[in-house]
C-alpha cells in the first residue's frame, strides 16, 4: 500500500527520510550489531545520538549557552506540573487563555499557588488572541503562560506577548521548528515533539539556566526538579533513547532543507494555498480571524455536520487521513507540519473544490 497524507494533528507525519533511514538502521546502527531501541542509554554510541541531536536543535534555533536543553518524557502535559512546582517561588503567575491546552495548564498551577487568568478568547470559541501588548500582569507573578500556537482552534502569537520584565514561559508542542524563533525572549520554551519533530514520548524543555535551581516546592518530586535532569544531561535516568535518536534524524533533516527559514518559507506557501482556497470557498470557511492564523493547524466547517462527517469520510476514501476536527470546534482540522509536503496540501485543495462542486 503506498503512503496516505496524513493530517493528524499528533502523533502526526513524519519526513520519509527519516523513516526510511531509521528502517535501514533498525537491526544494526552504526555496526553496533543492534538497533537503538536496545541499546543502553549509557552506551557512547547512544551519548553521541543525545549529545548531536542536542548540538543540531542548538545551532537550528540558535540557542544561547546560558540555556539548558532538556529531553524529558510525561509529555506537554506533564510541564503544566512541572513549570510551577519549579517556578512557583511567589506562589504566584499569570496565564493567557487560548485554548484548551493553556486552560488545562492553568488549571494544574492552580494546586500549587494563585493563578490569575490575564487574558482570554474563550469567548469567541478560542478564534483570535487576545491583544496582549497591554496586560495587567501581576507584580508578583513568577512568571506569564502562554501556549503559542494552538493546535485545537488553529490559533498562533504572530506577536509575543509584552509580560513586562516577567519570565515568559511557551508550550510551542504544535509549532516547534516551523519558523526561526529568538529563545532569549522566553524563559522556558517547551513541546511535546509528537506533532513536528518526532514520535510520541518525548517533550523537550529549554529552559534559562538562572531559573534551575534546588529551591522548588516542597514536595517536588525528584523526576520532577528541572535540576535533576540538566545535572544529568537528560541522562538521570533512561530517557526515551529512540524517541530521541527519531527527533536528532528530525534536526539533521531540517537542517539539510536549509533551516528554520527555509521551513518558515516552505510552511507559507503550504499554507497559503488552503487558506486562499478557504477565502474564496462557497462551501468551506476557516474559523480563525485571519491575523491570527496557524501555518501548522487549519480547521474549517460547512456549517452542517452531516456535510462535515460526509467530507470525513470521502476524503478518507481518497487518501486523505485525519481530517475529522476536535471535538470542541467539529467541522475539520488539516495539520500542515513541516513534514506535510506541498503536494499533500494540494491535494486536499483539489479533493475539496471536487467536493464542492457535487455538493452545492
Amino acid at each position: 500500500m503506498s503512503r496516505v497524507y496524513n493530517f493528524s494533528a499528533g502523533p502526526a507525519v513524519l519526513p520519509e527520510e527519516v523513516l526510511r533511514e531509521a528502517a535501514d538502521e533498525m537491526l544494526d546502527y552504526r555496526g553496533t550489531g543492534m538497533s537503538v531501541m536496545e541499546m543502553s542509554h549509557r552506551s557512547k554510541a547512544f551519548e553521541e545520538i543525545i549529545t548531536t541531536a542536542e548540538q543540531d536543535l542548538r545551532d537550528l534555533m540558535g540557542i544561547p549557552d546560558n540555556y539548558k536543553v532538556l529531553f524529558l518524557q510525561g509529555g506537554a502535559s506533564q510541564q503544566f506540573a512541572m513549570i510551577p512546582m519549579n517556578l512557583m517561588k511567589n506562589r504566584v503567575a499569570d496565564y493567557i487563555i487560548t485554548g484548551q491546552w493553556a486552560k488545562k495548564a492553568a488549571k494544574e498551577a492552580e494546586k500549587y499557588g494563585k493563578v490569575n487568568r490575564i487574558a482570554s478568547s474563550e469567548d469567541k470559541t478560542f478564534s483570535y488572541i487576545p491583544d496582549c501588548s497591554d496586560l495587567p500582569v501581576s507584580e508578583d507573578a513568577d512568571y506569564v503562560y502562554i501556549c503559542e500556537n494552538n493546535t485545537i482552534y488553529g490559533t498562533k502569537f504572530k506577536k509575543l506577548p509584552n509580560t513586562k520584565g516577567k519570565t515568559l514561559v511557551a508550550d510551542v508542542s504544535s509549532c516547534f521548528l516551523s519558523e526561526p524563533v529568538d529563545v532569549t525572549k522566553y524563559g522556558v520554551i517547551y513541546g511535546g515533539v509528537q506533532k513536528n519533530i518526532g514520535p510520541a514520548g518525548v517533550v523537550i524543555v529549554i529552559i534559562r539556566e538562572d531559573l534551575i535551581t534546588e529551591d522548588v516546592l516542597p514536595g517536588t518530586p525528584t523526576m520532577l526538579t528541572y535540576k535533576t535532569h540538566a545535572d544529568a544531561k537528560s541522562l538521570y535516568n533512561t530517557p526515551p533513547a529512540y524517541g530521541i535518536y527519531i527527533c536528532g534524524k528530525v534536526f539533521k533533516w531540517i537542517k539539510n532543507m536549509g533551516g528554520l527559514e527555509a521551513m518558515k518559507e516552505r510552511n507559507e506557501k503550504k499554507a497559503k494555498v488552503l487558506y486562499d482556497f478557504l477565502d474564496q470557498s462557497r462551501l468551506f470557511k476557516g474559523t480563525v480571524v485571519k491575523e491570527d492564523r496557524s501555518l501548522m493547524n487549519v480547521p474549517f466547517v460547512t456549517g452542517d455536520a452531516e456535510l462535515d462527517a460526509k467530507f470525513v469520510k470521502e476524503a478518507k476514501e481518497a487518501g486523505l487521513e485525519n481530517l475529522k476536527g476536535h471535538r470542541t470546534v467539529g467541522g475539520m482540522r488539516a495539520s500542515i507540519y513541516n513534514a506535510m509536503p506541498y503536494e499533500g496540501v494540494v491535494a486536499l485543495v483539489d479533493f475539496m473544490k471536487k467536493f464542492e462542486e457535487e455538493n452545492l
